[in-house]
């Protein structure tokens, strides 16, 4: 992939491969990645830190493995950060020497929440497969996504009804044709699942 100069590139360890990184660093773009445990580095300097803020450390290293040294052979900037609520320490390698130490981390902080709402859309997006792969087709498939889900909520929210959002999208997949007014067909719905609710069926567990 071609990288955007000045753009910052947020990756977990698992993409972590320094001839990437490097080329990266070479497009005047930066990066800010989670080191692995066993990396091999030389300490160049070390910077103050606030530690109530969670930073634990701040340093400027070079790459001491044969490998990853040939193929990064520049500085790096290692910021160490202990996450109280998760109570573990995270270590990020990073090319951006102008940042605050503790934007780093937050950076990073913020591709959690990237990958939330990725998940949000798996959950509740009916989007069974893409039309189209480039990246304006992706877009405009997202967005009508989002545009159904959230006149479903407004419409769920007017007639006050107690059907899941999830529930009211099945409904609509499946009577796309039909003339039925839509508040009969969520009175129906709410109907059904009080009847599925009320069963005989006995109980396992009393």
């Amino acid at each position: 992939m071609s990288f955007e100069a000045n753009a910052i590139y947020i990756m977990d360890r698992g993409y972590l491969d320094f001839r990437r990184l490097y080329a990266i660093e070479q497009s005047q773009a930066f990066f800010v990645i989670r080191a692995k445990q066993r990396l091999q580095y030389c300490r160049l300097h070390s910077h103050p830190v606030a530690t109530a803020t969670g930073l634990r450390s701040d340093q400027t290293i070079s790459l001491s493995g044969f490998y990853s040294a040939k193929a990064y052979p520049d500085k790096l900037r290692r910021v160490r950060f202990y996450d109280t609520e998760q109570q573990r320490a995270l270590v990020f390698l990073t090319n951006h020497f102008g940042l605050p130490a503790l934007t780093v981390a937050h950076l990073y902080c913020l591709r959690w929440r990237v990958e939330l709402f990725f998940k949000w859309i798996k959950q509740h997006l009916r989007i069974k497969a893409f039309y189209g792969t480039s990246p304006n087709a992706v877009r405009t498939q997202l967005w009508i996504a989002v545009c159904v889900y959230v006149l479903v909520a407004i419409v769920r929210k007017q007639l006050k009804s107690q059907v899941s959002l999830f529930t009211i999208l099945q409904i609509l997949s499946v009577n796309a044709f039909d003339k039925t007014p839509l508040p009969q067909l969520l009175a129906n719905a709410d109907i059904q699942t009080s009847t599925d609710e009320s069963h005989n069926q006995l109980l396992l567990f009393n």
